[in-house]
C-alpha cells in the first residue's frame, strides 16, 4: 500500500471538543445561584417555603368550593368586558390596517415613512397593556373608557406588527402587473397586495380579540371596568369563593371565544 493510500484510509482526528457547552452550563448555575442568594436576588428560602406551604389551604378550600349564587353579579360585569374587547378590536384593527401598509417594505410610500411608522409601532408594542390602563385611568378616570382606548393601543401594536411582516412576504407577480397596468401606488395595494393579505388580516384580528377578553380582566384590576374591577375587589376582601366564580367564568368564556376564533381562522387561512 502506497503512502499516499494509507494516508485516505487513515482515520480524520477526534474533532476537540467546544468549551462552549460547559461554560454556558457554569454562566447558568452562576446566575440562578446569584437569582437566588440573599445578596444579590430575592432571597430563595427552602425552609420557609415548606414552613409555609400549609397556610394557604384555607384559602385553596374555599376556591374550591364556589358560591354560584354570586354569578348573577358577574353577568354585567361580563358583558362590560365583552364590549370592551369588541370596541377595541374593531377600532384598534382599523386603524392598524393602514399603518401596516406604511410599516412594510413592499406598500411604504418612501424610506422616511416606513422608518417613521416601524418606530412609532415599536414605541407602541414596547408600553405593556397594565401601563397602557394606568395611564389613560389617570387621565380620563376608572371605567371603560380608559380600557377600550389601552387596548386599542395595544391592538394596533400587535395587528400592525403581524400584518406588515406577512405583507413583506407577499407575490410580487401581481405587484408588478398592476405596475405595468399604469396602476398608481393606491390602486396596486387596493387590487394586488390587500387580496392577498385580506385573509391573515381577520385571522389576525380574530387573535387580537381573544388576547383582548384576556387584557381587559387585566387591566380592569388597575380600575378600567369590567370583570377585572370586580375580581379585584373582591380579592381584596378576601372573598375567596366569589372570586372562584369569577376565575371559572373566565376561564369557560375565553375557551369558548378561542375555539369559535380557531375554527374560524382555520377556514380563512
Amino acid at each position: 500500500m502506497t503512502a499516499a493510500a494509507t494516508a485516505r484510509s487513515a482515520r480524520p482526528p477526534k474533532p476537540t471538543a467546544s468549551p462552549a457547552l460547559p461554560l454556558g452550563l457554569a454562566a447558568f448555575v452562576a446566575i440562578t445561584w446569584l437569582s437566588l442568594s440573599e445578596q444579590f436576588g430575592i432571597g430563595f428560602d427552602l425552609a420557609e417555603v415548606v414552613a409555609d406551604i400549609t397556610r394557604g389551604a384555607p384559602i385553596l378550600r374555599e376556591l374550591l368550593t364556589p358560591n354560584w349564587g354570586f354569578l348573577a353579579r358577574t353577568v354585567e360585569p361580563m358583558l362590560e368586558t365583552f364590549q370592551m374587547a369588541v370596541l377595541a378590536s374593531v377600532i384598534g384593527c382599523a386603524i392598524a390596517l393602514p399603518a401596516a401598509f406604511f410599516a412594510s417594505r413592499v406598500t411604504a410610500p418612501n424610506r422616511l415613512a416606513f422608518s417613521a411608522n416601524r418606530g412609532v409601532l415599536s414605541v407602541i408594542r414596547a408600553i405593556p397593556d397594565l401601563l397602557y390602563a394606568l395611564i389613560f385611568v389617570a387621565a380620563v378616570g376608572p371605567g371603560p373608557l380608559a380600557g377600550v382606548v389601552a387596548l386599542i393601543l395595544f391592538n394596533i401594536g400587535v395587528v400592525a406588527k403581524l400584518l406588515s411582516e406577512t405583507i413583506d412576504g407577499v407575490d410580487s407577480g401581481p405587484i408588478e402587473a398592476a405596475r405595468a397596468a399604469g396602476a398608481n401606488r393606491t390602486q396596486t395595494v387596493r387590487s394586488a397586495v390587500l387580496p392577498q393579505v385580506l385573509p391573515n388580516y381577520v385571522a389576525y384580528a380574530l387573535y387580537t380579540f381573544e388576547l383582548n377578553i384576556r387584557a381587559s380582566t387585566v387591566i380592569g384590576i388597575a380600575g378600567a371596568g369590567g370583570i377585572g374591577n370586580l375580581l379585584i375587589t373582591q380579592y381584596r376582601f378576601f372573598n375567596w369563593s366569589n372570586v372562584s366564580v369569577i376565575v371559572v367564568e373566565l376561564f369557560v368564556f375565553v375557551f369558548l371565544i378561542e375555539v369559535a376564533s380557531i375554527r374560524l381562522r382555520r377556514r380563512l387561512v
